[in-house]
């Protein structure tokens, strides 16, 4: 969904500095799935609402081929973004998708499914994100919802200096992404940067806000945040951030309301106290979320 035309300029905006940048933690997740853990659990409270980032970008088939068989999840949502390959996802509430390059899926788990979410492909590079955004707790135990996204579905548009922004959730410079959220009002954006252009985004002041560099370099407030790094934007009362690219630059930049709320997780279950863990943990040893993924016949 492109813009035949550029955005409208906005007034200038106060850049957020960088307060610390972060490297990921190389890991692996599902049944081998090589990726980087950029926002660990040790940043939740730090980044409230957000819970993990987790950025994979593999050409090998051996670092990607096995997936993430079914698993269970309850309490937040999953937002998962791809530049490049093919994943197919089913789950127990009956929601069955392909998410393919340039699209997103949004998966609201709320009060518990199984999902699985499988490669179909076998060679060729799979890149993308996958973010884990916290509900509020009186929203914790809602019914599950899934939502995919094709690429073209998702709102773009380009700047008076070639700046192209895609949209996937909130709003920039005019255009509103592909998916809105109370409470946590979360922001999703893909920048592409050409060489010797900046970018400039309102963020709320209240709001917690980082970005990360997936090709090239950029710098904000004269802090340079390579390829494969997460800046953390400081919480200084600045009402945005401008993003400068000496060179070709690509970033995500997310942020969002704070809950202030208590959260306890135990690996894909994040509720707000150490009881409603132990019955997560009761609910689906018992079945409740559904002892097998539902695929279509």
């Amino acid at each position: 969904m492109n813009h035949a035309l550029p955005a409208s300029p906005q007034a200038p905006v106060a850049s957020r500095g960088v307060e610390r940048l972060v490297a990921g933690r190389a890991t692996s997740d599902g049944a081998g799935v090589k990726l980087t853990r950029v926002l660990t659990q040790d940043l939740q409270r730090r980044l409230d609402p957000f819970l993990m980032l987790d950025a994979f970008r593999n050409e090998n088939p051996d670092d990607y081929i096995g997936g993430f068989p079914d698993h269970p999840h309850r309490g937040f949502e999953t937002v998962t973004y791809m530049l490049a390959g093919r994943m197919r996802h089913h789950d127990s509430a009956g929601n069955a998708g392909l998410l393919g390059p340039g699209g997103a899926q949004w998966m609201t788990a709320g009060s518990g499914l199984i999902h699985s979410e499988l490669p179909e492909q076998e060679e060729g590079l799979m890149e993308g994100f996958q973010l884990w955004l916290n509900l509020p707790a009186r929203n914790k135990m809602i019914a599950p919802f899934y939502r995919d996204i094709p690429g073209e579905a998702i709102p773009e548009f380009a700047t008076l200096a070639g700046v192209r922004v895609r949209v996937i959730a909130g709003e920039s410079q005019g255009t509103a992404g592909a998916v809105q959220r109370p409470d946590t009002e979360p922001l999703f954006l893909d920048v592409h940067l050409p060489a010797g252009t900046r970018f400039a985004q309102r963020i709320p002041v209240g709001h917690n806000a980082f970005l990360y560099t997936y090709r090239g370099e950029v710098t904000i407030a004269g802090k340079a945040v390579a390829d494969r790094f997460m800046a953390i934007l400081a919480n200084d009362g600045a009402d945005g951030v401008v993003i400068e690219a000496a060179q070709d630059a690509r970033v995500i930049l997310i942020a969002g309301a704070p809950l202030n709320e208590p959260i306890a997780q135990y690996g894909p279950f994040v509720m707000n106290t150490a009881e409603q863990i132990q019955q997560t943990l009761r609910d689906y040893q018992a079945g409740l979320f559904e002892s097998a993924v539902v695929r279509p016949a």
